[in-house]
C-alpha cells in the first residue's frame, strides 16, 4: 500500500480528551476515529490488524473443534423474555420496536439465539459435543464509555458456545477454551495476561474465568496470591477472615458518641479496635420477580474492620443492580445516618456478613444522633434474613488457599469464559435424546473475546514515547518502506524504492510504502508512530553505501543491507520475530 493512497492521516497531537496511551496513539497513527461516545470507525490500518487478530482466533477455535457461523445482530425480544434476561438487564440492553410494533433487541451476546438454534438442529446425543463460534458486532449501552477502545458501546466480539450432553463434557470444552485463550493472547503479543475466577453476572451458571491484562489503567481490581497462584476478581475473591474470640454476651449499653459518624472516629473515641464495631451500609436494590421489577431497601452489616463487596451483596439478594440509599430513604426506615444499626428496625431486608454472627459484643449504632450501643449481639438483639460472605478482599488479607498475604493488581478484561449449564437450554427448549431415549437439556458453555479491546491492549503494551511497536503477528503491514528523495539523486532513489516495493510485495511481504513528498523528519516520525516491525529506508546516502538501511522498530540499531540480500534478510528478520512470539506459547496451569 502506498501512503499517498492510504485512507488515513496521522495526527501530530492527540485530542485533549484522550486518557491513555493506546487511545492517543491509535488516533494519532490513523487507526481509529470516534463517531460518538463509545462508537468508533476502524480505518484500514486498524482493520488489517484486527483481521490478523481474528485469523489467530479462528485458528485456535478451529483447533479445538469449533465451526464458524454468523448469527443475527437483531433478536426478537421473545427469546430474551423466555430466558428472563429481558427483565433482569437494565438500560445496557438496546431495545427497539420494528415497524410492526414487535419488541426487538440489539444483540449484546447470543446465548438465547444459540439455544434457539440448538433446539432446531440437535436431536440426539450422537450430535454432541458441538462447538460453534462467530466474530460479530455487539451493542451494549455502557453508561460510562472511556479510554478509547477499552470501554465502548459498539464492539466486535468472538463468542463461542459449547453444547454437551453432560457437565463432564462441558468441563472438557471449558478447559480447551481455557488454554486456547492463552494461546490467542500470546500469539497476538499480549503476555501480561492471567486467568482469574470471576462473577458469572448476567450470564449465570456455576463457574466463570476472566482473562485479565495486567495494567495500571485497568478498572478491575484483582486479588492475587504469589505463593500458591490463587487469583480472582475482587468482585468474588475470598480471603481468610479472622474470627473474633469467643466471650460471654454482655448487656447492651447506650453511650454518647458525639461526632463519631465513621468507624475510624468511633473506634478511636471508644478506644476499641475497628473489629469490635458493626459497620452499616445502606443500599437500594433493583430486584426482579417474574416479570415485575421493584426497588427494595437493603441494610447490610459487616464487621468494622472489613469493607462491603457490592457484587457479593447483589448476588446474595439476587439484585439486578444496587445504588447507595439517600439520606431520606435511610431515615424513612427508622435509621439514622452515621449512627445506624438494625436493632429495632422493622420491614427492612437485613443482610449480614458471615463473620458478624461470630463476633460477640459489637458496637453498633443506636439509631439516634450522637449515640451508639455497646455489646450488641447477633441473634439476641437483632438478626438478618440473609447471612453470606459479603466482605471485600484486600491486599494483605490471608489467601483462602494457603494463608499467605494477598496482593492487589489492576487489570483490563480481554476475555471471559462461562460454564452456563442448562438454564438457557431449559428455557428455550434445547434438548436431546440420550442413549436411553430420555429427553434432556443440553449443557452449555459460553466464551467471549473482545477484538477491539484486545487491539487496544496490544497497543497499550507495545509502544514507546515515539509511537506504536506492533508484534509481527498482528502488525497491519510487515515493512515500512521509506523513500527519501533528494534533489541530486531523486529519480534513482525513487525508482529503486519502487523496485524494492514490487519485489517484496511479490514475495508475499506486506509493505506500507511511504512515497509521499514529505521531509525525512515527517516520514521517520510517522514510521515510528505507526510502528511496523521493520523499516527500510531507501536514500541516496544508503545506496552509495551499498544498499538499503534496515531498522527494527523495537531496536535502536540501523544497518545497511546490500540490495541483493535484502529480500532474504527481511524474511529472516520477520521469521525471527515470529519465532520469538511462538516461543512464548506454553501450557497454562488451570486456576480452579
Amino acid at each position: 500500500m502506498r501512503m499517498t493512497k492510504l485512507f488515513s492521516q496521522t495526527l501530530r497531537e492527540a485530542p485533549a480528551e484522550t486518557e491513555i496511551a493506546s487511545h492517543q496513539l491509535l488516533l494519532r497513527a490513523g487507526f481509529i476515529r470516534q463517531l460518538a461516545a463509545g462508537v468508533f470507525s476502524y480505518l484500514p490500518l486498524a482493520r488489517r490488524a484486527m483481521n490478523k487478530i481474528e485469523a489467530i482466533i479462528r485458528q485456535e477455535m478451529d483447533a479445538i473443534g469449533g465451526q464458524e457461523i454468523t448469527m443475527p445482530v437483531v433478536h426478537p425480544a421473545e427469546l430474551w423474555q423466555k430466558s428472563g434476561r429481558w427483565y433482569k438487564i437494565d438500560a445496557e440492553m438496546g431495545r427497539f420496536q420494528d415497524r410492526s410494533g414487535r419488541d426487538m433487541v440489539l444483540g449484546m451476546t447470543h446465548e438465547e439465539v444459540i439455544a434457539d438454534l440448538a433446539s432446531q438442529e440437535i436431536r440426539s446425543y450422537r450430535q454432541l459435543p458441538a462447538l460453534v463460534y462467530q466474530i460479530q458486532t455487539k451493542w451494549r449501552d455502557d453508561p460510562r464509555p472511556r479510554a478509547g477502545l477499552i470501554r465502548v458501546r459498539e464492539f466486535t466480539m468472538k463468542d463461542s458456545y459449547s453444547l454437551d450432553a453432560d457437565w463432564e463434557g462441558l468441563e472438557i470444552q471449558y478447559r480447551r477454551h481455557y488454554q486456547a485463550y492463552f494461546n490467542i493472547f500470546r500469539r497476538a503479543g499480549l503476555e501480561r495476561v492471567i486467568a482469574v475466577r470471576a462473577d458469572t453476572g448476567m450470564m449465570g451458571g456455576r463457574l466463570s474465568h476472566e482473562y485479565m491484562y495486567l495494567t495500571p489503567i485497568g478498572e478491575d481490581t484483582l486479588i492475587l496470591c504469589p505463593a500458591c497462584g490463587y487469583a480472582a476478581n475482587r468482585q468474588v475473591a475470598r480471603f481468610q477472615k479472622t474470627t473474633a474470640a469467643a466471650e460471654p454476651a454482655l448487656p447492651v449499653q447506650k453511650v454518647a458518641t458525639p461526632d463519631c459518624k465513621t468507624i475510624a472516629e468511633l473506634a478511636q473515641f471508644l478506644g476499641l479496635p475497628e473489629a469490635k464495631t458493626a459497620k452499616a451500609v445502606f443500599m437500594v436494590a433493583t430486584v426482579t420477580e417474574g416479570q415485575k421489577t421493584s426497588e427494595r431497601f437493603v441494610f447490610a452489616v459487616v464487621r468494622g474492620d472489613m469493607e462491603i463487596n457490592e457484587t457479593k451483596l447483589a448476588n446474595a439478594i439476587h439484585a439486578r443492580s444496587l445504588r447507595p440509599a439517600t439520606e431520606a430513604e435511610i431515615r424513612a426506615v427508622g435509621a439514622t445516618p452515621g449512627y445506624a444499626s438494625p436493632v429495632g428496625l422493622q420491614n427492612v431486608l437485613v443482610v449480614a456478613d458471615d463473620q458478624v454472627p461470630l463476633s460477640p459484643n459489637l458496637v453498633a449504632g443506636a439509631n439516634e444522633e450522637g449515640y451508639h450501643l455497646l455489646n450488641v449481639n447477633y441473634g439476641r438483639d437483632w438478626s438478618a434474613q440473609i447471612v453470606a460472605d459479603l466482605a471485600a478482599a484486600r491486599a494483605g488479607d490471608g489467601c483462602p488457599q494457603c494463608g499467605s498475604a494477598l496482593q492487589a493488581a489492576r487489570g483490563v478484561e480481554v476475555g471471559n469464559i462461562f460454564q452456563l449449564g442448562t438454564h438457557f437450554s431449559e428455557t428455550l427448549g434445547a434438548t436431546f435424546r440420550d442413549k436411553d431415549g430420555q429427553e434432556k437439556p443440553i449443557v452449555m458453555g459460553s466464551y467471549g473475546i473482545g477484538v477491539g479491546r484486545l487491539l487496544a491492549c496490544i497497543a497499550e503494551e507495545h509502544h514507546d514515547d515515539k509511537g506504536l511497536i506492533w508484534p509481527v503477528t498482528v502488525a497491519p503491514y510487515h515493512v515500512h518502506l521509506v523513500a527519501l528523495v533528494s534533489k541530486s539523486g531523486g529519480t534513482e532513489t525513487l525508482e529503486q524504492a519502487d523496485r524494492i516495493y514490487a519485489s517484496l510485495t511479490a514475495a508475499g511481504i506486506e509493505v506500507l510504502y511511504d512515497d509521499r513528498d514529505d521531509s525525512p523528519g515527517v516520514k521517520f516520525n510517522d514510521a515510528d508512530l505507526i510502528g511496523l516491525p521493520l523499516r527500510l529506508t531507501v536514500s541516496e546516502k544508503a545506496l552509495k553505501a551499498g544498499g538499503v538501511e534496515l531498522k527494527r522498530r523495537d531496536r535502536a540499531e540501523k544497518e545497511i543491507v546490500p540490495l541483493e540480500q535484502l529480500g532474504a534478510r527481511v524474511e529472516q528478520e520477520l521469521a525471527d520475530l515470529r519465532a520469538a512470539i511462538e516461543a512464548k506459547i506454553r501450557p497454562e496451569a488451570y486456576n480452579v
